[in-house]
């Protein structure tokens, strides 16, 4: 390749690629080594590797300020070939499809990476040595096509993944500190969506890059596609998201409905920042919100834990939405909501599953549904009422998550139907004093803190069980000290009826 400023500039056809007119030697050189990065060529390592260490020579050899020529021309002068050589580096450096990958694949992956974040890093120092207003003072126009594909590469191999290695990840990190510093911004968040309110952010330049392998026939053919959008994504929030909706969405939505659990979290975690972050109007207009519950209520199908809780702390941030405009107006019983939808399928998963941890995820999520809820509750009285007995005789290990849950869950339950409960009293007090015995009488790894914590809970249910059956519990506990031994058991009955004897429980 001849250098810039030699007496031979490499013929037209050779270097320019169609619709391009470098009108310089500069530009001619960079369009030949586009032309080897993309062409037919570029799939022999040689013809690559050669082009990667024209471009390194050229780099060095050429002023600052030569790389901004013609930057406000309208096909983008040199920094527009520059933008497509880097956008070329980046497919490079990319990794391959899962199955192509495995063995030596993903180490060549991690030195094309070091090879090409050397380059950028080459090529940004170049940049900022134009920063000074009397050097280039269009630099930066001359950055804004080079900042998405190197930004998408930085992400790609800066955290630990198959397909990169320690010196590809410090490397990679380096040119996303360079890149941040260079454009002035203070955080990825304000290089994606602006410092100021003036500033126009690079999300939208970003998402663009990423939409041709964010399909459903192409989002596979690069693993890195899926993490690079999920925590690009996720570092935009409020107010500057809701404009970039249409872009954002339909790739959440395909990445969710994968075969595979592990793209259903992720695509589920993007469809959760989507609905914290886009203003109700937003995913109610053209039916989104509805589309975005059906999706996730397919998933509560799915027997895994990770999905599930994902799931469920998304739906439970999607309800306010979905019922925004529903309004009770009296003199009928009031609609079921999602809410009503969900709770009830998730009971019924969870009165026959035997899994330790979808139990824990169940019972974590539960008390959140009920405060939701509240008294309306009461439609789902029976059956949770079979799920709470049926959970609290359960051992759950040594943290007793399920336990310490459902019985919180048991306690907002009392509170918001409490004239409902005084029938069930017999029920209840039984399944409480046998909890009470089973843990005073723990011999196992569990430690003391978990035991003292679900002994509290329990008396804190049975305290508010007398006060929904008023006094009742009291006199039915009478006995129990004159013919228990068990200190701790004693201990909880004396605190139900001293507690019953002042003034009334402040739970209720």
């Amino acid at each position: 390749m001849e250098r810039d400023g030699s007496p031979e500039s490499p013929p037209r056809e050779a270097s320019s690629l169609p619709g391009e007119c470098p009108s310089s030697d500069l530009g001619q050189a960079l369009s030949q080594i586009l032309h080897h990065l993309t062409g037919q060529e570029s799939r022999r390592g040689k013809a690559r590797n050669a082009a990667l260490q024209d471009l390194g020579a050229l780099l060095e050899a050429t002023e600052c300020d030569r790389l901004f020529e013609g930057s406000d021309a309208p096909q983008g002068g040199v920094p527009g070939v520059l933008g497509k050589v880097a956008a070329a580096l980046e497919k490079f450096a990319a990794p391959p499809k899962e199955e192509e990958g495995r063995g030596d694949g993903y180490a060549t992956v991690a030195e094309r990476a070091t090879a090409v974040g050397l380059l950028f890093m080459k090529l940004l120092r170049k940049v900022e040595s134009a920063k000074e207003p009397q050097v280039c003072p269009a630099w930066k126009r001359g950055l804004r096509p080079l900042a998405a594909p190197i930004y998408v590469f930085a992400i790609t191999h800066s955290v630990q993944q198959p397909w990169t290695r320690p010196r590809s990840r410090d490397v990679a990190r380096e040119v996303l500190t360079l890149l941040l510093h260079v454009a002035e911004c203070g955080s990825v968040a304000g290089f994606l969506h602006g410092e100021n309110e003036d500033e126009k952010g690079r999300f939208a330049e970003i998402m663009g890059l990423l939409q041709p392998d964010l399909n459903k026939e192409s989002w596979k053919n690069n693993p890195a596609t899926k993490h690079v959008f999920s925590w690009t994504l996720q570092q935009v929030t409020r107010p500057w998201l809701n404009q970039h909706l249409e872009r954002i969405l339909p790739p959440s939505l395909l990445i969710s409905d994968d075969y595979q659990t592990e793209n259903k979290v992720l695509g589920v975690h993007c469809l959760h920042h989507i609905v914290l972050n886009v203003p109700a109007a937003d995913l109610l207009q053209y039916n989104r919100a509805q589309v975005l519950y059906h999706a996730l209520f397919n998933h509560l199908y799915t027997p895994e834990h990770h999905l599930i809780q994902a799931v469920l702390l998304c739906l439970l941030d999607l309800f306010p939405v979905l019922e925004k405009g529903l309004h009770w107006k009296g003199g009928a019983a009031r609609p079921t909501t999602h809410c009503d939808e969900v709770l009830q399928l998730v009971l019924t998963h969870m009165e026959p599953e035997h899994r330790v941890l979808l139990r824990r995820t169940y019972a974590r999520n539960l008390p959140a549904f009920v405060k939701r809820l509240g008294i309306l509750t009461v439609r789902h009285l029976k059956r949770l009422e079979r799920v709470i007995l049926g959970y609290l005789e359960v051992y759950d290990g040594p943290e007793e998550e399920a336990r310490l849950k459902i019985l919180e869950t048991l306690k907002l339950l009392m509170q918001y139907t409490w004239p409902r409960v005084s029938c069930r009293l017999v029920v209840l007090l039984k399944a409480l004093l046998k909890l009470i015995c089973d843990v005073a009488r723990d011999s196992s790894l569990t430690p003391e803190p978990v035991k003292s914590a679900l002994l509290e809970e329990a008396t804190d249910c049975l305290l508010l069980l007398d006060c929904c059956s008023q006094g009742q519990v009291k006199g039915l506990l009478a006995k129990i000290p004159q013919s228990c031994e068990d200190r701790k058991v004693v201990e909880c009955v004396r605190k139900v009826q001293q507690a019953s004897e002042g003034a009334p429980y402040s739970g209720t």
